[in-house]
């Protein structure tokens, strides 16, 4: 009788092992530890805060692409058009490419928060008071967002992002006396993510 209950409570206590087992492992953050590429896409809104005639809001677009080096740390590339802004007199064309360390803090298995800092090489094709032109430079820039897993691969985000972009329409120096247009980039977007 007494073998009996010792491989009884053997059993048992193997069996509560095993399930405390299983449900530590559901509560680490088994998807956010995987390294490896992703691709993903951002919509959303841009609000362009620079002088008078270029204060605006539009649809911006982003694709990008990166590399998660372990649940903490990626880096990440992306082609961003921030389309076409300002108004009758004075108006904008801009889009550029990023590259960026990204941050990760997970929360829960699923859900995360990130910060993530970088560089923007931006180019803008402008008219203003009827003279056109094009312009080309970098800016940094700076975000933070909101990141939950769906599946272990797919991804959806809500992001924030701050670029610092200045316009130097030196060309127009003759016919205007500031042509520095020291202008933010306020993006808020959400966005998919695939992990291969």
């Amino acid at each position: 009788m007494k073998i009996s209950l010792k491989a009884i409570a053997g059993i048992a206590a193997l069996t509560s092992l095993a399930t405390f087992g299983s449900q530590a492992q559901s509560l680490d953050t088994p998807w956010q530890d995987d390294a490896g590429f992703y691709v993903g896409g951002n919509y959303g809104y841009l609000n362009v805060d620079g002088h008078d005639d270029f204060d605006d809001d539009n649809d911006v677009w982003q694709g990008l692409v990166g590399y998660r080096f372990n649940r903490y740390i990626a880096v990440e590339g992306s082609y961003i058009d921030f389309g076409d802004y300002g108004n009758n007199l004075s108006r904008a064309d801009s889009d550029g490419y990023t590259t960026a360390v990204k941050g990760i803090l997970p929360i829960t298995n699923r859900f995360s928060v990130y910060a993530k800092a970088g560089q923007l090489w931006w180019e803008s094709d402008y008219n203003v008071g009827g003279v056109s032109g094009s312009y080309d430079d970098e800016s940094l820039f700076i975000g933070a967002g909101l990141s939950y897993n769906i599946t272990k691969n797919f991804l959806v985000n809500a992001e924030y992002t701050v670029y610092d972009a200045d316009l130097d329409a030196g060309e127009l120096a003759d016919n205007f006396s500031d042509t520095d247009f020291d202008t933010d980039l306020n993006q808020a977007s959400v966005g998919v993510e695939y992990r291969f």
